[in-house]
This record gives structure tokens, C-alpha cells and sequence, in this order.
């Protein structure tokens, strides 16, 4: 009992997935195994989570250095190729970020093995199956180890244990301990199961060939062999898609009855739509990028796809950063200010119009080269451009007032072409550069 309170096993797993037991608890796995990747099943958690795994795809990882002379790309340093273009042999740097983050999204936690040389150096990054890795946390210190928390991975015919600074822990938007993320699927079960047996229902309708289900009254006794006889030829007569729209003989004595709930007085499409926009919801995807246009405008939809990347993406790039920055670079490394962080531009980026009157208001204000405008729009740079540029009617805030003021004893004007020349001094020193 002591060494089970000392050692607590913080991974979540689903016995429900199993499906012999599901099979004596008799119940059916297809129709409610909505658990782990199966809820990719559901159309809706589907294209949520294949729009947050291309939406992070998408963002090239880069490596800085700040320092005291400001931040810059530190494109020499080893890992810079590795995080931008390789993660390892077998994948790009897109594959392995869509990786990563379907498993996070359908596990709760994403799990990356960190594989390095003779030398300490890292030579590659290794996604591992969420569902193949128990997370163990000794919190008394029963055992004589520096590490309270290890990973335990079972690769097959053996278990392998994996000390936190060799895995990369990417957690889900919720964690009750800070340790493992809870996977989002879980709490959502109900509601997934809601738009599975929504779907299944709609695809059991039209295999039915639009048929409706009813009861077939006699007037007398049938015996059990006749009973099921009459219900074969009925129903191989009348359902599925090839006898869709045909005419259904009933014998003499024969009567069918049809009893149905129309999908009108179930709310079907509204309870559908419900359902739908919990899920997105709760993966924080807006409707307009499900396809869902009822309720966009121009405008709104620019402010929706802010406010998914403020809410949404922000959150969930600055989980990435913050592991790997702390993970793959030395202490030295840290000290010297060095830290991954994505390139969001593509997500921000506004139409050609309103991007070039952003690069105009920077030049013009002195606060952007022009040879850095022209880097974000994939131009080289030009003899010149590497220098700030000013309005040279611009004069330090200090000045303001002192043309209104003769000889410095605030007693007069100044003249007018005293006054000129006090401007064209002044502004002289804050001229074009």
C-alpha cells in the first residue's frame, strides 16, 4: 500500500477500448467507441482538429538569440536546420508539427523522444504513440533519484524508461496537475457520441433507400417459422438502396402501418447544429472555418480569425515554444539568450494593400528599414536600404517653441526669415539619413 501511494501512475487510459469487454458488458464498440483516435470518426472533431494540425504545420519553427544589442535570427546555430526543415530522416518539419498536434488534441498529450549523440548533440526528434506512454511520479521520494517524474514507454517486447530532459511533453489546453493534459475527447464523449449516432442515423436512412420503418398487422395467427419467413421477403422486397422508389406488394390480409418521428419534429438539423458548435468550441474553432457562413460578414470573419489566433493559436504555439526552448538548448545556451519561437506572419498577414501602408508608416516614422519591408515580402535587399529614414521637417520635442522666442529672453517674435533659419537649423540635424 505504501510503495502504491508513493508512485502514482499519471497517464490516462480506457479500458473501454477493449472490445471483448465491451462484448460482455454487451455493448456495441461501433456505436459508442467514440475514444482516442476513433473520434476522428466524427466528421466535425475531424476538420477541428485537422485545422489546428495545419494551422501550427504551417508556421515555421526558427531559432533567436537576444541580446544586449537586440534579437536576431541565430540561422548558424546546429539545430536551426533541424527544427526548420528535418526534424528526423523520415519527416519534414510540417509532417512532424501535424503529428504532434493531432496527437495532442485526441490524447491530451503529445510525446517526442529526443535522440542524441556521443557528443550530447541532438540529432534528431522522434514522435512517440501517446497511447504507448505512462508517465510515473514519485512524490515522497521512495526512490534515491534526483528525477521525481519518468516515462515509461512500451515499445513491444519491452518497457523503456525515459528521464524527463530526453521527451518532449506537449500537454493539451487543460491540466488538473500541471503533469498530464487531459484529453479534450474525454469530457467530450457525450457530445461526440451526439454526432456519431447523428451521422450514423443520416447514413442508415439513405442505405434504407428512404425507407421508413412500420408494422405489418394480420388479421389471424402466424406461427414463428412464418412470422420470419414473411419478415425476410418483406424486407428484401422493400429496404436498401436498390428497391429505393419501388412499389411493395403486400398479400391479401396484409396491412402496413408506418411509424416514424420525422426529422422536423425531432429538431434533427437544430440539435445537429448544436452539437456541431460544442465541438468547435470547444477546440476553439470559429464557424466560418467550418464552412458555416449563416451568420459572416466581411468584417467579422477578419476579426474571428484574430481572435483565433489571439485565443486559439497563441496559447498553444507559446506550450510549444516554452518546452523546446528549455529542453533542446544547454543552460550555457540559455544564458546566452537563445529561444525557438514561431514565425507567425502568415496568420497575420493582411492583403497586399494593407500590408504595403503598414510598411509605408514605418519607413516614413523611422522605426523600419526599407531592406526589412522588403525581407518580409521576399524581395534582397537594395544599395541604401539598410538605414532609417525620417520626415526632415521633424524637430526634437526640446525645440518645439523656440522660433516664438528672440534672443532666448521670451521678450518677441522673431522675425521671419530668423524664424526660417531656426527651422531649417533644427530640422537640419534630423534630416534624411
Amino acid at each position: 500500500m505504501f510503495f502504491r501511494r508513493a508512485l502514482e501512475k499519471r497517464s490516462i487510459e480506457y479500458s473501454l477500448n477493449d472490445p471483448e469487454l465491451l462484448d460482455f458488458l454487451g455493448i456495441s464498440p461501433g456505436d459508442v467507441n467514440v475514444y482516442g483516435k476513433n473520434a476522428l470518426k466524427v466528421a466535425t472533431v475531424f476538420a477541428c482538429i485537422k485545422i489546428l494540425a495545419e494551422s501550427v504545420s504551417k508556421l515555421p519553427l526558427k531559432i533567436y538569440q537576444e541580446d544586449e544589442n537586440g534579437i536576431n535570427k541565430a540561422v548558424r546555430h546546429y539545430l536551426y536546420r533541424l527544427l526548420k526543415l528535418r526534424p528526423n530522416p523520415y519527416m519534414s518539419a510540417s509532417d512532424f508539427a501535424k503529428c504532434n498536434e493531432t496527437q495532442r488534441n485526441t490524447y491530451g498529450n503529445a510525446y517526442v523522444n529526443i535522440e542524441t549523440d556521443a557528443k550530447g548533440r541532438i540529432v534528431g526528434l522522434w514522435p512517440i504513440d501517446s497511447s504507448r506512454v505512462t508517465i510515473w511520479v514519485d512524490d515522497i521520494g521512495l526512490l534515491s533519484s534526483k528525477n521525481k517524474i519518468w516515462y515509461e514507454v512500451d515499445v513491444g517486447a519491452e518497457r523503456r524508461k525515459l528521464m524527463p530532459d530526453e521527451i518532449l511533453h506537449f500537454k493539451s489546453g487543460i491540466t488538473l496537475d500541471g503533469i498530464v493534459g487531459i484529453p479534450p475527447l474525454d469530457y467530450l464523449r457525450m457530445t461526440v457520441e451526439n454526432a456519431f449516432s447523428a451521422e450514423k442515423f443520416i447514413n442508415n436512412f439513405f442505405k434504407q433507400g428512404l425507407q421508413v420503418k412500420g408494422i405489418v398487422q394480420y388479421v389471424g395467427d402466424l406461427n414463428e417459422d412464418a412470422k420470419r419467413t414473411f419478415r425476410e421477403k418483406f424486407e428484401e422486397m422493400s429496404s436498401g438502396l436498390k428497391n429505393s422508389h419501388r412499389i411493395a406488394l403486400m398479400p391479401i390480409g396484409y396491412e402496413f402501418k408506418p411509424i416514424s418521428l420525422s426529422m422536423s419534429d425531432a429538431q434533427f438539423l437544430e440539435n445537429t447544429e448544436l452539437t456541431i458548435r460544442q465541438i468547435a468550441t470547444a477546440f476553439g474553432i470559429k464557424m466560418h472555418q467550418l464552412n458555416d457562413l449563416s451568420r459572416a460578414t466581411h468584417h467579422n470573419v477578419a476579426e474571428q480569425q484574430r481572435q483565433f489566433y489571439v485565443d486559439t493559436l497563441l496559447p498553444i504555439l507559446t506550450m510549444y515554444e516554452q518546452e523546446m526552448t528549455y529542453k533542446l538548448f544547454l543552460d550555457s545556451e540559455l544564458e546566452a539568450g537563445y529561444y525557438v519561437k514561431f514565425n507567425v506572419d502568415s496568420i497575420l498577414r493582411a492583403d497586399i494593400k494593407t500590408r504595403y501602408e503598414a510598411y509605408a508608416i514605418g519607413i516614413q516614422n523611422g522605426f523600419l528599414e526599407p531592406d526589412e519591408a522588403r525581407a518580409k515580402e521576399d524581395l534582397p535587399p537594395k544599395p541604401g536600404g539598410n538605414q532609417l529614414i525620417v520626415n526632415g521637417n521633424y524637430i526634437p520635442l526640446t525645440m518645439v517653441g523656440q522660433q516664438y522666442l528672440k534672443g532666448g529672453d521670451g521678450g518677441g517674435k522673431q522675425t521671419e526669415d530668423e524664424g526660417n533659419q531656426g527651422n531649417s537649423g533644427a530640422s537640419g540635424d534630423s534630416g534624411d539619413s
